[in-house]
């Protein structure tokens, strides 16, 4: 049976970590033993300090796997929202150079293996269980202590990378940056995604306090790349560079960007950018996820391309063209039916609702649409209601499957005193499922959203099946 996630770590009395009780031999037994681990991710409550979120352990971990990371190139992605869809357009244009190219990140809708990937397939069932029994290995080696599922998870995917003989890894921060586990990289180049409020309780509650933390992931002699950001954010993304005297370019301003939005009979509605620098001309690209959002994502994306570039690597830039048009991304307005239509975004934040709420609206025909959401109790739930009001006709609240999962009657209390409307509240997603399928023709739209536990359980249960060999 796994352990609570309010647990503390198991320990041997030697200060060593306990042998899995079983041995890892396959995907169950791997995922059992990841498991059985304290879960930051699912606790009710996280109290983000130095003794719990340290990169001693992480570090003494991956010594004992022999540094993986020490045996690939990499790039590491912080921010609030995109980092996920960055990750994912950046790692297909260089793969599709030629390169291996492997992209870790968090979390994952349909499969644990999600999280890790090389040249824009899963990690294998085997070579999942055998870089997780590896690492926990490693973990039972004197002075490492037990480690949490994200590093196990962290130095599993890094070791995975180095076994294929990755020629790049794009790295995924999980939460803040200065004190993640994958702060353990020397990378070639960070990047920062949109910075806005979330996980107020562990990285401050103020926009200059989150984005010096996700600051730390900066390095000496490492270049950084932003994407356009408020002026709290920038004013402490450009002090940390300027501390360490390293240069920090914004896309929009040290780096020509544009985008719009247009709609054509081939491609249907979408958004194109154009971006120039003295090494590469991308212009009216189509960027194949949905949202001025991920146009603003890609051409941070473009940005990093571009400067692998100086740092030795041979990219071809119709060849980076050709390899951002297929990428897909889980959960990012994802349709996952079409009779009835649902589609899925694991908008998780206020910043990340809003941009849905315009996506939607831009890129969607509906005659209406009903809203599931569901989020964690500690997220800026008024400002996230706030966005989904502007697009929902109907909004049902539920909750999700997480121990940090909000009531959704504190939800449709909100929903009341903001917008002076009822919601309907549901203790399931089934019973929310059932409500919107009555409420919908064959014109309208089902969005669910709010939660990554959420998308999780509707991706599993709602998803239309796959044609057989698929």
């Amino acid at each position: 049976m796994a352990r609570s996630a309010t647990e503390a770590p198991r320990r041997a009395t030697n200060g060593t970590a306990t042998r899995p009780k079983r041995a890892i031999r396959d995907l169950q037994s791997a995922v059992e033993y990841i498991d059985s681990l304290v879960n930051y991710e699912k606790q009710a409550w996280v109290d983000y300090k130095r003794k719990k979120y340290s990169l001693a352990r992480m570090s003494c971990l991956l010594s004992a796997l022999g540094n993986p990371q020490k045996k690939f190139r990499s790039v590491h992605i912080a921010g609030t929202k995109g980092k996920g869809s960055t990750c994912a357009m950046l790692g297909a244009m260089v793969s599709n150079c030629g390169y291996t190219v492997g992209v870790y990140g968090s979390p994952h809708v349909r499969t644990v293996r999600e999280r890790i990937q090389v040249n824009g397939e899963l990690i294998s069932d085997d070579d999942f269980a055998a870089c997780i029994a590896a690492t926990a290995a490693a973990a039972r080696k004197p002075r490492v202590g037990t480690p949490t599922y994200f590093e196990v998870l962290t130095a599993a995917a890094f070791r995975h990378f180095a076994d294929v003989g990755a020629d790049l890894a794009v790295v995924e921060v999980g939460m803040g940056g200065r004190l993640d586990a994958t702060n353990t990289i020397q990378p070639e180049v960070v990047g920062f995604t949109s910075i806005s409020y979330d996980h107020q309780e562990q990285l401050g509650n103020t926009l200059s306090l989150i984005a010096r933390e996700k600051a730390g992931i900066m390095k000496p002699g490492v270049l950084a790349f932003s994407a356009p950001q408020v002026k709290e954010v920038r004013a402490v993304l450009k002090q940390a560079a300027d501390e360490l005297e390293i240069p920090l370019k914004f896309t929009g301003e040290d780096v020509e960007f544009s985008l719009r939005f247009e709609a054509s009979r081939g491609i249907g509605r979408h958004t194109r950018l154009c971006l120039t620098t003295p090494s590469s001309k991308f212009e009216h690209l189509h960027v194949p996820l949905l949202g001025e959002h991920q146009a603003i994502n890609c051409g941070l994306a473009l940005s990093i391309v571009d400067a692998l570039k100086s740092r030795g690597f041979t990219l071809d830039d119709q060849r980076v063209m050709d390899g951002l048009a297929h990428v897909k991304v889980p959960g990012r307005m994802e349709i996952i039916r079409e009779k009835p239509r649902i589609l899925v975004d694991v908008a998780h934040n206020a910043a990340s609702v809003n941009a849905l709420m315009r996506a939607i609206g831009q890129n969607v025909i509906a005659d209406s649409m009903v809203v599931i959401f569901g989020c964690q109790k500690h997220k800026d739930i008024r400002g996230m209601i706030r966005g989904i009001q502007l697009g929902a006709d109907k909004i049902i609240f539920t909750r999700t499957s997480s121990p940090r999962s909000a009531d959704p009657h504190d939800l449709a209390a909100e929903y009341l005193e903001q917008c002076g409307r009822v919601g309907q509240v549901t203790e399931s997603l089934e019973e929310a499922m059932d409500i919107a399928l009555s409420a919908v023709s064959r014109e309208d739209l089902i969005c669910i959203t709010g939660s990554f536990y959420l998308i999780a359980e509707a991706v599993r249960k709602y998803s239309e099946p796959q044609p057989a060999g698929v």
